[in-house]
Order: C-alpha cells, then sequence, then structure tokens
C-alpha cells in the first residue's frame, strides 16, 4: 500500500483538476442542451487543454467503475418487444460485418501506403474494433501501440463531435433521453441491490469467459437478459449516467495529453479524413437500408459510426433512438473485430510476406 501512495499523491491533483474541467465542460453544454452535453462538454474541454500543454491525467480505476453503469443502462433497452426484432436486423447485421473488413483493408491500405507506418501499425490503426483491445492486439502483433492510440482516439472524438452536433443542427434533437431513466430520489432498496448484483455477475461472468470489454459488455448482456425476460425493470438514474459521461469524456480527453500536434500531424490527419470517410459512408449504408429494408436511416447511422460502443449507445439513449438496436450492431462490431482481426492478418502476412512493421516510405518532416 505504502508503494501506491507517491503515485496518488502525484497524479491525485492532475485527476482532480481533469475531472474539474470536465465537469465546467459538461455544465456548459448541458446549458447549451447539446446532445451527450456531460461527455461532449467534459471530451471537448480536456482535449483543448491536452493539444495546449495542459497536463491533465484521467484516473483508470473511475473509468472501470462507471463502465459497468452503462452496461446495465444498455443492457435495459432489450425489452420482449425488442427480441422479437432481431430478425428484422438480419440484414444490417450482415451488412456491418462487410463494412467492416472493407474498412480495415482499404483504409488500413491508404496508410500504409500515404502516412508513412509500418503495415502492423496500418491494419490495426484502421481495424474499427474497440480501442483499448486494438491497441492491445496491434502491440502484441508489433505494430506502433502510441500510433494505433492516437488514431482510434481521434477516430471516437471526432465521430462523438459530428453526430450529435448533426443531429442538434439538421434533425430537430430534443433533449431528454437521459433523464428519462429516473433518478437517484426514485431508488429502492431492491432496484439498488438487482443492479450490483447484475453488474457484478457480468463482470466475473465476462472475465470467466474472456469477453472484449468485460465491464462493460458482460454487465450489458446480464442485464440484457434479465429485462428481456421481464424480471426487472431496475434502470441506472440519469444523474448516476452524466457522472459516467463525465468521466468517460475527461478519459478520451486526456488522452492527447502530452502530444504535440506538430510530431503527429500526418497520422491526426489520416486519421480525421478516414474518419469523415467512415462517417458518410456510414450514412450512405443508413440511406440504402432505409430504402431496401425500411429500417430507420437515424438507427443505422448511429449502428454504423466508427465511434465506441459506450459511446454511440449513450448517443442513441440521449437522442432516444432505439438503444438496443444501436448496441447491438457496435457489440457485434468490437467481438468481431476482437476475434477476427489478428486471424485477418496473419492471412494478409502469409499472402503479402509481410515481415514485421517497417514503414514503406519515411513520414515528410513537418
Amino acid at each position: 500500500m505504502s508503494e501506491e501512495l507517491p503515485g496518488w499523491r502525484r497524479d491525485g491533483p492532475k485527476i482532480a483538476a481533469t475531472l474539474a474541467l470536465a465537469c465546467a465542460g459538461g455544465y456548459l453544454f448541458d446549458l447549451m442542451e447539446m446532445p451527450l452535453a456531460w461527455m461532449m462538454g467534459a471530451m471537448i474541454f480536456t482535449t483543448i487543454a491536452s493539444l495546449s500543454g495542459v497536463p491533465l491525467k484521467a484516473s483508470p480505476h473511475l473509468r472501470t467503475i462507471v463502465i459497468p453503469i452503462l452496461g446495465l443502462m444498455l443492457g435495459s433497452a432489450f425489452t420482449p418487444e425488442t427480441m422479437g426484432r432481431l430478425g428484422a436486423w438480419i440484414p444490417s447485421m450482415s451488412l456491418m460485418i462487410v463494412y467492416i473488413l472493407f474498412s480495415a483493408l482499404v483504409i488500413g491500405g491508404c496508410f500504409y501506403r500515404f502516412v508513412g507506418v509500418g503495415p502492423v501499425t496500418a491494419f490495426f490503426s484502421a481495424t474499427p474494433g474497440g480501442l483499448a483491445t486494438m491497441v492491445i492486439i496491434g502491440r502484441d502483433a508489433g505494430g506502433d501501440e502510441r500510433t494505433i492510440a492516437l488514431t482510434h482516439s481521434v477516430r471516437v472524438l471526432l465521430t462523438v463531435l459530428i453526430i450529435p452536433i448533426w443531429f442538434r443542427l439538421f434533425e430537430g434533437y430534443e433533449p431528454g433521453g437521459i433523464s428519462a431513466l429516473g433518478s437517484v430520489w426514485h431508488l429502492n432498496l431492491t432496484d439498488t441491490a438487482v443492479m450490483v448484483l447484475t453488474a457484478l455477475v457480468g463482470i466475473f461472468g465476462g472475465r470467466l469467459i474472456r469477453l472484449p470489454s468485460a465491464q462493460l459488455i458482460g454487465p450489458m448482456i446480464v442485464s440484457a437478459a434479465l429485462h428481456a425476460s421481464g424480471l426487472t425493470h431496475s434502470k441506472p438514474p440519469f444523474e448516476v449516467v452524466n457522472v459516467a459521461q463525465i468521466v468517460i469524456g475527461a478519459s478520451i480527453g486526456a488522452r492527447f495529453s502530452g502530444i504535440a500536434l506538430r510530431q503527429v500531424f500526418r497520422v491526426m490527419l489520416a486519421a480525421v479524413i478516414s474518419t469523415l470517410f467512415l462517417v458518410g459512408l456510414a450514412a450512405a449504408i443508413a440511406l440504402m437500408l432505409e430504402n431496401l429494408t425500411g429500417l430507420p436511416f437515424r438507427a443505422v447511422w448511429l449502428a454504423f459510426a466508427p465511434g465506441g460502443l459506450a459511446e454511440m449507445t449513450l448517443i442513441s439513449l440521449s437522442l432516444n433512438i432505439d438503444p438496443a438496436f444501436v448496441s447491438t450492431h457496435h457489440l457485434l462490431r468490437v467481438m468481431f473485430m476482437v476475434l477476427a482481426a489478428p486471424w485477418l492478418f496473419k492471412l494478409l502476412q502469409m499472402s503479402l510476406h509481410i515481415e514485421g512493421d517497417t514503414p514503406r516510405s519515411k513520414p515528410d518532416s513537418p
């Protein structure tokens, strides 16, 4: 215990300052009635501060605590009526697999050809799976984990910025989706006990069977099973979800701390361009599926948008756009890429005779 105290003393003030800045951003965006206000405001304020040289730091322990809360909330969207609609989602879920394979191969090729990174780094920077899992898998395969993490951080950041602002400006967004969850003032002991037990079973069960992002996906699966069967209607209160938004937004923004823009400009520019392409491609797919299957454009766009699982399903809840549909598709995306990415890269290594992570060409000096 004594060995941990110096670290807490060193990082504590930075973490407190980061959370204070995140709260200020969230409060301002809430006053502006922006979608997902507490996460967006926290994320934007901390990102700007990080890139300006302010030494911010997020707490991984706080993120670990709040992530299961989001899993409980997302699982609560799976009602008996929702489960009856799963068959109608087969076309979009099938197309999701094609979409993410296309993204990984085409964008990975562009990263290798134009950005000046090695093939391992290029491929795992382009795979639209979970940020943490892609960094780990890419590092184990011999890639540059800093570049992979930076690329995925930009992807999540930009996607979470674009879509809520689009809905606010062009889709007539009305706030109130998350507040419909209920309040801490209406919680009772039974609901609290059910949610705590659900979270614990989900976390430890998910770790036991080695689920990717077990803290999120485990509680979500258990919560979805209980809600879909009608055994419970318990949902986390919106005040707790707002705290989770602040912590997640701060953790996204703090990832950019210590990054000098001129040193990573080419990588960040490529990440921005590829993200804009994927967001636009997701919108085109959503229009196509709406015309062919009748699935609503808004839900499909959110389901295919290249953001994080927690972030995109939070947006769907905030916008009151079928969280079960959106979370199911993002869960499929993350789990498929976690399972398929290492095997797909091995196949590419054998077919293209890739050895190591040697760049095709060195990037120009900034």
